[in-house]
């Protein structure tokens, strides 16, 4: 279990939300999103950290949207969490990123096409913020535990653990529901992404998507036993400026979350 600001996340606590959208395009629609987000949880009564990338380091084309500022965006999430008293979260990509970023959010997030690199898994754990690992495409559930002891070598144990998918050939990733256990196994709060989970890698020049299938993906993992869920959601999906085709309309948030919350009370007990 780790505990971030006033919550826990794992044991047979109730799952944690986090959501927003997939990058920072401009301060309003960050700011309405996670205030959205945030009354939908509160009448869920359920716990939330905010979700945007500062920046996208890794996109399939360098056409691709990369951020609006990295110093400009980093003061949006600050202003999230300070206005709105909600935790946030942010990905890193660098050991260049890792202190600016620690300032100004509460976890550490890295990506799944990183989570082999061992001075950035350090760097994020010395900064005593909690670190969410994104399991590699690429990489067993098993094989997390390694990426873990990088992050538990630092003396931080404040870890979760991240499934978003496995390639399964070309343009295509599937959800191995095993992966959580085994992960939970490692001994840390495991975490469903269920909006990357349903992308269709590196269509032509961006990545396609199924969005049809986050809600069952997320209901299947809240069977499962998660500790949290990942979701990436959008006022306008089909706007967005990345992972359009993947992203979870803001407005349909609520629903998806009323069912799996019953899941998860039936696996639960609470």
């Amino acid at each position: 279990m780790i505990k971030i600001k006033n919550f826990t996340i794992g044991g047979n606590n109730p799952l944690t939300l986090i959501a927003g959208p997939c990058v920072i395009e401009n301060e309003r629609m960050i700011l309405e999103s996670a205030e959205k987000i945030k009354k939908i949880t509160s009448d869920l009564k359920i716990n939330f950290i905010f979700k945007s990338s500062y920046k996208k380091a890794n996109r399939t084309s360098g056409k691709s949207f990369i951020g609006i500022g990295d110093k400009q965006a980093l003061e949006i999430l600050l202003k999230v969490k300070k206005e709105l008293d909600i935790p946030v979260i942010t990905d890193v990509h660098s050991t260049l990123e890792v202190k600016a970023a620690a300032e100004a959010v509460d976890v550490l997030q890295i990506p799944a096409f990183l989570c082999r690199q061992t001075e950035l898994l350090i760097a994020a754990g010395e900064t005593g913020k909690a670190v969410n690992i994104k399991k590699g495409q690429f990489l067993a559930p098993e094989d997390m535990k390694f990426a873990a002891e990088k992050v538990v070598s630092t003396g931080n144990k404040n870890i979760l653990l991240t499934e978003r998918g496995t390639t399964f050939g070309y343009h295509n990733l599937v959800v191995d529901m095993r992966s959580f256990i085994i992960m939970k196994e490692i001994g840390y709060p495991v975490v469903m992404d269920a909006t990357h989970s349903v992308q269709l890698p590196s269509k032509d020049e961006m990545s396609g998507g199924q969005p049809k299938f986050i809600g069952p993906l997320a209901r299947a993992a809240a069977a499962v036993g998660i500790d949290a869920l990942f979701l990436e959601v959008h006022p306008n999906p089909k706007e967005a400026l990345s992972d359009s085709a993947s992203q979870l309309p803001l407005s349909e948030l609520k629903n998806l979350l009323i069912g799996v919350l019953a899941i998860d009370k039936i696996i639960k007990g609470y």
